[in-house]
């Protein structure tokens, strides 16, 4: 990333927009009630005519808002200097309880700024990270009611919904099957569950990977019941059993299974993932770049996960650029192990926004070759008025 930097340039930041879309914005598709945008974009036009562009979601509100606070810490800066803009605005809003919007559009910033430098430096994203590590990224498909495939749901259709990826080439799905009331479950519920797995085991063997999220929604009881249930099934791991703010707890789950234990994309820094890993208290890595700090951010957990021999699987459930950069740094990491996908947003969303969404093919996806982040936002969406540019600051 240095030779990079150094090959295209100094330059300085010189205008801060933010980027929603109409609330009325209609996608083709049975999308089970997810339309339009969740995301917005944060985009940073330079002296150079170079303007980068980075995604967070899903407040777009609160996340303007805190743009607007640390627009004058950024106007003047050159995008180059990628840790030390990063670590200017930590530090400042650490020292103002770290978090939330501040969190986010530092990530949606620290994006923008990739995208500039692979710009002027005529390089695709995954080669400011260290170059491909691989050729494709094998991906899964996370399956939910408001991110319906044709319709299906799973419970009522949960063989139709496996049949439907497995003919695709996509063999590993993340489910929801487990619901909680007051944080308890029932055994009814655990049973209930249990069975859209069993019949998936018993119709497609190991054919299909399973992934489960919990959410957050157990307490460590109930956690530790429902991963010795599903160890017979041989699931790739259990995401967010519980909230993500006690190690401790996380720890003594991970004792008490052989189930791989998956944290967490509401982490963000290294900071956060540091005591897990001391801990001992996961066995996956998972990230969202548009929440954790950025892409460059989420390059140093994986590299801090690697260290423990820890692999990563990134959180893309966002917007397109999001899912881009994730192929990108996917491509990138050695400790890669699935990257999340969906098939409504791939199919329908994306495309609306994006030219260069990958696709999966056999299973997998590879990130564009085109400079930056390479996504080809579409400029119809400018004229058309489905985009609404609103200028946070103007050197």
């Amino acid at each position: 990333m240095r030779a990079a930097a150094e090959a295209a340039g100094p330059m300085k930041i010189t205008a801060i927009e933010a980027v929603t879309f109409r609330k009325d914005l209609r996608i083709g598709g049975n999308s089970g009630g997810a339309d339009g945008a969740e995301f917005f974009w944060v985009r940073l036009h330079t002296d150079r005519g170079i303007t980068g562009t980075g995604e967070t979601y899903p407040y777009s509100q609160g996340e303007i808002g805190a743009l607007r606070d640390y627009a004058r810490q950024i106007l003047g800066r050159d995008p180059r200097d990628i840790d030390g803009l990063w670590r200017s605005y930590y530090h400042n809003m650490a020292m103002r309880n770290a978090g939330g919007s501040d969190m986010r559009v530092l990530s949606a910033i620290n994006m923008a700024q990739l995208d500039i430098l692979g710009q002027a430096a005529g390089l695709p994203l995954y080669r400011l990270l260290g170059g491909k590590t691989r050729s494709r990224v094998r991906v899964y498909n996370t399956t939910t009611d408001y991110w319906a495939i044709n319709g299906m749901k799973m419970g009522p259709d949960t063989l139709a919904i496996a049949r439907f990826l497995l003919d695709r080439g996509i063999t590993a799905m993340k489910i929801y099957p487990f619901s909680a009331r007051d944080n308890y479950l029932s055994n009814q519920e655990l049973d209930r569950g249990l069975k859209w797995i069993r019949d998936i085991r018993d119709e497609f063997g190991m054919r299909m990977d399973i992934c489960v999220d919990l959410w957050g929604r157990f307490d460590l009881p109930s956690a530790i019941r429902i991963a010795k249930a599903l160890e017979p099934y041989n699931i790739m791991y259990l995401e967010d059993a519980m909230l993500m703010n006690n190690a401790q707890s996380y720890a003594r789950l991970a004792q008490e299974t052989s189930i791989p234990i998956c944290m967490s994309e509401t982490l963000a820094t290294r900071y956060e993932y540091r005591e897990f890993f001391e801990l001992k208290a996961c066995d996956v890595v998972m990230y969202d770049l548009s929440w954790c700090g950025g892409v460059s951010e989420a390059k140093k957990i994986a590299d801090m996960a690697d260290a423990y021999f820890i692999p990563t699987s990134p959180h893309t459930c966002g917007g397109p650029l999001l899912y881009i950069c994730s192929t990108h740094l996917s491509a990138a990491v050695p400790n890669f192990l699935i990257m999340e996908s969906n098939y409504w947003k791939y199919t329908h969303q994306f495309p609306r926004f994006v030219a260069n969404a990958p696709v999966p093919e056999n299973g997998s996806v590879a990130p564009p070759e085109e400079p930056g982040i390479g996504a080809g936002i579409r400029p119809e969406l400018f004229s058309s008025g489905d985009a609404i540019v609103e200028t946070i600051a103007r050197a």
